[in-house]
């Protein structure tokens, strides 16, 4: 019985080719800067270069703040439509929950994932093979719905913000829709062209804009105190709508998750934590200072929300008339602003609209470069995003995409997405607190973990409620997820076939083992299974390869064995060990798949040895597709015809690429 050289005379080309002088000019525009640089992309979030020194913990709050603090457009106006005069008390719970819980559980993600990868990469650790993957996708989703809403949410408040001031030109009255596309186009055309490290417009934003808002709610504090009989008409009104102080404080509870997205900017606050100098003598593996400093951060940008939240409920509950806040009504999306033009005249109402839209453009562009910085931290990891999508330009169009049809979908109306964006915020939060938990219970803190397991199941009833009163929200996410999962997917399949392998190195055996056959001429190896074989079966193998595949007489051969890890990684170093058993030579390798890991070993032995390798295989008995369905899902299959595609798209040369023998 004759072998059979699984092998092609014809060169192949390569599947992705670089940009060339036939390229069109759009497509290279489009894919300027691919590079493996992932996570490095230019926004806000940009991860710092090497030589970066950080900025103060204060500066950065500001960056996190564009997104936290922006809230105050807008939440006041969704608290008082649902919660009514009761908008303070269920704001009080809100404030609550925010500070005896959202902010321990992100102060504990600092310390556990100080790098920016956030609660996905703590629970990504918890979960091993294709599960942890699917679930870190599923959490992808649900995150990419919190900034995809958080660009659509703010840029409808920003438009509402136009059209209801005094001096916008009568065309722009009920526009709401096309300014909020017009801001989108913006956004995206600035990702476009190339949108720097923005610290410093953060912090004058910021500052500007609390500023502002600390005169409004100082005027509207003066108004309430010297007209005493405003608090008591509230309160009289509380008291003919409510039984009871028990009934309000029920109905506060009940009505408190629609006031969640109140909670929106942790997961930006650990996002941007590589951005925070900490000490000089932290390091990568232990970033004291920086964790610190960040954990800092949360707790002053907590306790400033806190106060402004409250202070804005009161405010506005005591002094704006309940009709106003309804759709249509010159408070609704707007409340803080309407004080503002109430109290302080149109001339100062107007820059407190400026103020609050650059604020809100800005909180969407900090979305957007989250957003670029997420989705390269992960997919191209496990093998699940197409090449493109290591470039800046394509993604902000997809981004701009969605964007796009959220805002028609919702008509730019701030209070129908509202509960898109509470759903985000919140499953977010539910699995940072799951991972705290989990990561305190590790450590044997029993206390720590039951706090922890308490604020979890009060997020989860908080969610619940929020998805089925307003279901919107976990629809837009599930859109997200059903796209992330199909393409990733998709496109792990279409790069299956890819070498994978970042370094391949031989352990001073496997290197003795490789040099002294190599005087012999080209390497002769035979892929064997890993599996434990006693003398007798290593010669049986030995023999049965001679003999069908015509292995030369005389030449030494090595044994290649993979042992397959985890499946559902898609790249990896290779340390390929030697030992002498059974009387003879192995190579041992662990990696993700047997045949791109035989693939990328043979091509390091040819260029070790500067001869091409020769590599031999036996047909796997089965059907070629359940082969197909178990080397994509295990790593196996039918391993000697895909160790040829695979060394077939790696080297388009035939005469250098190593050589598959089947028999």
């Amino acid at each position: 019985m004759t072998g059979t050289q699984v092998e092609s005379k014809d060169a192949a080309e390569p599947d992705e080719p670089g940009p060339s002088a036939a390229t069109p000019r759009w497509r290279a525009w489009l894919l300027e800067g691919l590079s493996e640089q992932s996570a490095r992309h230019p926004g806000p979030h940009a991860t710092p270069d090497a030589e970066h020194q950080g900025h103060k913990w204060w500066r950065v709050m500001c960056l996190t703040g564009v997104d936290y603090f922006s809230t105050l457009g807008y939440q006041p106006g969704i608290a008082a439509l649902a919660a009514g005069l009761l908008s303070p008390l269920a704001t009080l719970v809100l404030i609550a929950l925010t500070l005896l819980g959202a902010l321990p559980v992100y102060r504990r993600v600092a310390r556990e994932s100080p790098h920016g990868e956030g609660s996905i990469a703590m629970l990504e650790r918890l979960l091993p093979w294709w599960a942890g993957k699917i679930f870190v996708l599923v959490l992808l989703g649900f995150a990419a719905t919190d900034f995809m809403i958080t660009i659509t949410l703010s840029g409808a408040d920003a438009a509402a913000h136009v059209v209801e001031n005094p001096f916008a030109p009568h065309w722009m009255h009920h526009a709401n829709v096309w300014i909020t596309l017009v801001l989108v186009a913006a956004l995206g055309a600035v990702f476009l062209k190339g949108f720097k490290e923005a610290i410093g417009i953060a912090v004058a934003l910021v500052a500007t804009y609390l500023t502002l808002n600390v005169v409004v709610l100082a005027v509207a504090a003066w108004e309430v105190l010297s007209h005493p009989v405003r608090i008591g008409d509230w309160t009289d009104a509380m008291t003919a709508e409510h039984s009871s102080p028990l009934a309000m404080i029920a109905v506060a509870l009940l009505v408190f998750p629609k006031l969640a997205l109140g909670m929106s900017g942790f997961e930006t606050g650990v996002a941007v934590m590589p951005q925070v100098t900490g000490d000089p003598t932290d390091s990568y593996a232990k970033p004291t200072g920086r964790i610190r400093d960040t954990r800092k951060l949360l707790t002053t940008a907590a306790v400033i929300m806190s106060g402004f939240l409250l202070l804005s409920s009161l405010a506005t509950t005591i002094l704006i008339p309940q009709d106003e806040f309804n759709s249509g009504g010159s408070a609704n999306g707007r409340a803080l602003a309407y004080l503002a033009h109430e109290h302080l005249g149109e001339a100062f109402g107007t820059v407190y609209d400026l103020s609050t839209i650059a604020i809100l453009w800005f909180a969407g562009a900090s979305a957007l470069a989250g957003l670029l910085n997420l989705v390269p931290r992960y997919l191209p990891r496990y093998g699940m995003a197409p090449e493109w999508t290591r470039a800046v330009r394509p993604l902000v169009l997809v981004f701009m995409a969605a964007a796009v049809f959220i805002t028609l979908w919702f008509n730019a109306d701030v209070d129908d997405q509202s509960g898109a964006y509470a759903t985000g915020v919140l499953v977010l939060m539910l699995s940072a607190s799951f991972a705290s938990a989990v990561a305190v219970h590790k450590r044997g803190r029993r206390a720590a973990a039951t706090g922890f397991g308490a604020i979890t199941a009060v997020f989860a009833y908080t969610l619940v409620t929020n998805v089925i009163e307003r279901p919107d929200g976990i629809k837009i996410a599930l859109i997200f997820i059903l796209a992330i999962l199909i393409t990733s997917f998709a496109s792990r399949v279409r790069r299956a076939f890819e070498l994978r392998a970042a370094d391949v190195t031989f352990d001073e055996a496997a290197a003795r083992f490789i040099d002294e056959a190599a005087m012999s001429g080209p390497l002769q190896l035979i892929a064997n299974e890993p599996q434990e074989h006693s003398t007798r079966e290593y010669r049986a193998k030995e023999y049965s390869q001679r003999e069908h595949t015509h292995i030369p007489d005389g030449r030494p051969v090595l044994f290649l064995e993979v042992f397959v890890t985890d499946s559902s990684d898609f790249s990896a170093d290779l340390a390929v060990h030697g030992d002498e058993k059974h009387g003879v030579r192995r190579l041992r390798v662990e990696g993700a798949t047997v045949p791109n890991t035989i693939a990328a070993v043979l091509m390091q032995l040819r260029e070790r040895t500067g001869q091409v390798p020769n590599a031999y295989f036996n047909w796997t008995e089965g059907n070629p597709l359940s082969h197909l369905v178990r080397f994509l899902v295990f790593g196996e299959g039918e391993v000697a015809p895909v160790t040829r595609e695979v060394l077939r798209r790696a080297e388009p040369d035939p005469q250098r690429r190593p050589r598959v023998h089947v028999g």
